[in-house]
């Protein structure tokens, strides 16, 4: 693996990134004008990203804006940042030029701290609100910092229209625990590209659920990084697409240090004309010797005309590791299944949908807050009552 964390080209520069070299930098001009050749976006409809693409002032004057707030249970603080926060690229380096246009452009964003020591109560929830879809793609940014020895659970709420270029930095302390669950509930015409750092204390353990259900074109990257040994990160996602949506989840974990833990497991169920692409990239560096990593990804394709792309990728620069690996499925329906309900007095219909139902249960069924949950499963199953009446 080769990594570039600086090196700008020339301004409007076409020229796609090699395979195998990635990246970082805070200039967007490190990065050129994605044309969709390169690896990162091969995948993409960068067509209809040009807006992501294109640097503007932080001033988000142009409507559109997502709102965000956040409740503050006991332990917690919440304020608001603006550009020049020191928050404000703490955890991230941007590894694509929308991530380092949103770090240059984004106005009012918010920050939330988690004490040291502390465990609040009740679920700390940050509801974020598109107000409608702007010319340009309005970018936002949001830090959560839990401080070490310090146990809480985030729920992200996206819902509304928005044209929404964002960031996430998420930074745990050491012997720390957060859950995090984001769900991506947006309106069908949204447009969402959103970058997620997490970095992880030493011995701090890390859960990660997202859901995306709604929008347009929703791209999610996530990288994780372990600041010390001893740090255990669970990553789950699950996608549910239908008629025109692209649903993208991408995955970098880095471990470079020692003893350290990964788990990712993600589901797709998609039908009519979705595309959904997952891309797992795990890392193993001369420094993570003792790693423990594996990768699963499933899509079950609900009919025809719905495509699923699913890229796992391994790099090891070790042999001094626990366990290191990684498994990829794409399919439809199980007939033994489908045999199995309707012999037991099962209709056709009610079968396939609770294949579906047990086939994304195991990652919904993960979410931690039980409001929350009930929400997406009732979400979960309208949507496959109208694919599969």
């Amino acid at each position: 693996m080769t990594i570039i964390e600086s090196g700008p080209v020339a301004v409007g520069a076409t020229a796609p990134t090699p395979i195998g070299v990635r990246v970082f930098s805070r200039d967007p001009e490190a990065f050129g004008v994605p044309i969709g050749r390169e690896e990162a976006w091969r995948f993409t409809p960068v067509q209809l990203l040009a807006a992501f693409f294109e640097r503007h002032p932080a001033d988000g004057a142009t409507g559109g804006e997502p709102k965000l707030t956040a409740t503050s249970p006991d332990g917690v603080t919440v304020r608001t940042t603006l550009a020049g926060d020191p928050v404000r690229g703490a955890v991230l380096t941007p590894g694509d030029r929308a991530s380092a246009v949103a770090l240059e452009a984004a106005g009012e964003g918010l920050a939330v701290a988690v004490a040291n020591g502390a465990t609040p109560s009740e679920p700390v929830v940050v509801e974020q609100a598109g107000t409608g879809l702007s010319d340009i793609a309005v970018a936002g940014h949001l830090a959560v910092e839990v401080g070490r020895e310090a146990t809480a659970t985030v729920v992200l709420q996206r819902s509304g229209s928005v044209r929404l270029s964002a960031n996430l930095e998420v930074s745990v302390g050491d012997n720390a625990e957060l859950t995090l669950i984001d769900v991506h509930d947006w309106a069908a015409d949204t447009v969402h590209l959103e970058a997620q750092a997490f970095r992880l204390g030493r011995d701090a353990r890390l859960r990660v659920v997202t859901v995306t259900m709604g929008g347009a074109l929703v791209r999610v990257t996530q990288s994780v990084s372990y600041a010390g040994p001893g740090g255990d990160a669970e990553l789950f996602g699950a996608l549910l697409a239908g008629e025109g949506q692209h649903l993208e989840h991408r995955l970098l974990v880095t471990h470079d240090v020692p003893n350290c833990r990964s788990r990712v497991l993600s589901k797709a169920a998609l039908h009519e004309t979705a595309h959904t692409v997952w891309v797992g990239d795990v890392v193993i560096a001369a420094g993570g010797v003792g790693t423990d990593t594996y990768e699963t990804n499933r899509n079950l394709v609900l009919t025809d005309g719905a495509r699923a792309d699913s890229v796992p990728n391994l790099e090891i620069e070790t042999g001094e590791v626990a366990g290191a690996g990684h498994a990829s499925a794409t399919g439809r329906f199980d007939d033994e299944a489908l045999f199995y309900l309707q012999s037991r007095g099962i209709s056709a219909s009610e079968a396939r949908k609770l294949v579906v139902q047990g086939f994304l249960a195991e990652i919904v069924d993960r979410i931690a807050v039980p409001a929350v949950r009930a929400r997406v499963t009732e979400t979960v199953a309208a949507e496959i009552e109208r694919v599969l009446a």
